[in-house]
Parts: C-alpha cells; sequence; structure tokens
C-alpha cells in the first residue's frame, strides 16, 4: 500500500482536471498541466497523464453527439490539429534546456493569458467565419497542445464564435480531440521516449475514478449552474497562473 502514495497527489490531480472539465466544460490541460508541474511532474508526462485520462471522456461525447457531428466539416480542423503538434512538441524539447522554475513561470505565464482572453472575449455568433480564422485557430491550437497541453481554448473560442446549438458545439469539440488524441501521443513518444510510458499506464489504469469523477463533475455542474461554476474556475485559474509567474519566490536556493 506505501507504495502507492507517491501517486495520490497525481491521481487526484487528474481527477480534480477531469472533474472541473465535466463540470465547468473546460480548463482540464490549464489546471492539470500546471499543477502537475508544481508536483515534480515534466510538461511532456503531464501531457501524457492528460492526454490518457480524456480518452473515455472523449469517446463518450463522440458517441453521445454522434448525431451532431458533421464529419467533413470537423475533419480538416482536426487533421490541421495534427501536423502543428509537432511543431510544439519541437519548441518544447527546447522549453526543457531551461530551468523548472523557469517552466513553472511560462507555463503560469500562458495559463494566465488564456484565462484572461477566456473572460474578456465574447465573440458575437455568427453563421459562418471568414476561413481565415480557421486558418489561425486550428494551427494554433495543434501548437499549444505539442507545447503545454493546452490546445482546446482555441478551439472553444472558435466554436462559440458559431451560432451552432450545444450539441453541435460539444459534439464538434469532442470529435476534434479525438482525431489529434492518439497522433499526439505518437509524437509525444517520438520526441520524448519511454519516459512518458509510466504516467500514461498510471492515468489509464485510473479510468474507474475519471469516470466518477466525470459523473460528479457533470452533476454539481447541473447543480452549481454553469455559469457561477465559469466563474470559480476562472479565479481558480488566475490564481494557478499567478503563482506560476511567482514560481521563482517559492523556489529553494
Amino acid at each position: 500500500m506505501h507504495e502507492l502514495y507517491p501517486y495520490l497527489p497525481f491521481a487526484l490531480i487528474l481527477c480534480l482536471g477531469i472533474f472541473v472539465q465535466s463540470a465547468a466544460g473546460f480548463a482540464a490541460g490549464l489546471l492539470t498541466i500546471p499543477v502537475l508541474l508544481w508536483f515534480g511532474y515534466s510538461i511532456p508526462e503531464a501531457q501524457t497523464s492528460l492526454l490518457v485520462a480524456t480518452i473515455p471522456q472523449n469517446l463518450w461525447g463522440v458517441w453521445s453527439f454522434r448525431d451532431a457531428i458533421d464529419v467533413s466539416k470537423v475533419t480538416w480542423p482536426g487533421l490541421t490539429r495534427i501536423l502543428f503538434v509537432p511543431v510544439g512538441i519541437v519548441v518544447l524539447q527546447t522549453l526543457e534546456t531551461f530551468s523548472i522554475v523557469t517552466l513553472r513561470q511560462f507555463v503560469g505565464g500562458v495559463v494566465l493569458i488564456v484565462t484572461l482572453t477566456i473572460v474578456f472575449f465574447n465573440p458575437k455568433p455568427r453563421a459562418s467565419l471568414h476561413p481565415i480564422w480557421a486558418c489561425l485557430t486550428f494551427p494554433t491550437s495543434g501548437f499549444l497542445q505539442g507545447l503545454v497541453g493546452m490546445g482546446g481554448p482555441p478551439m472553444v473560442f472558435w466554436v462559440q464564435a458559431h451560432d451552432w446549438d450545444t450539441r453541435k458545439m460539444r459534439g464538434f469539440l469532442f470529435a476534434a480531440y479525438l482525431i489529434s488524441l492518439f497522433p499526439a501521443l505518437g509524437f509525444l513518444y517520438g520526441g520524448f521516449g519511454t519516459r512518458i510510458i509510466e504516467p500514461g499506464i498510471i492515468a489509464a489504469s485510473l479510468t474507474p475514478l475519471l469516470l466518477l469523477a466525470t459523473y460528479a463533475g457533470l452533476k454539481l455542474g447541473t447543480w452549481l449552474g454553469r455559469v457561477r461554476l465559469r466563474r470559480i474556475t476562472l479565479a481558480l485559474l488566475v490564481l494557478i497562473g499567478i503563482a506560476g509567474l511567482a514560481a521563482p519566490l517559492f523556489s529553494h536556493h
């Protein structure tokens, strides 16, 4: 039993990320990656564990919203994301030459920028967007996925700018995530080798707990209300971002 204790924070952080994602509809990567970094995991290890942890959720989402998914509209965005994941991974390989304190600051900065963008960016939904927005959104999403495992927000912004109903929005996002999920794992393995295997296996072994966290998150989201929960989540993410930027203050010399 004592052998499992080191993995307890890892399990709790992943469950928390999936719980918040289910309850608020976003923030799994924004919350999970920086917190795992504070607990001594590298960005590739944190990315891998989160990708594996979201497999059941994405499979369930695609199946649940299959009637609302237009395959022709999700294929190109999904494939474009895949093409830019390796670009992010190459930059991440360079980032890993910096100290852990600098990495925490970098990730904290990304979290803060994305969170503030979520707060202040409220696009007016319309029937269609100029193709240039897709050309910016999906490469950026793939790049951020490879760089820090936070490729979701650009796609969420793009989807929210359409006058789609909730089922179509959620179906598109689940399908786009799922298309690039397994290739992203392959690219991470190609870039960082066997070091990502253990966190991936542990995350897979947590599937029953993660499904329970998903169910609990959905229940809490319904009970508390998405708007209130969104505010709480955004406040938490701002604190996480600031803590990352202030990493040198907490480091031991």
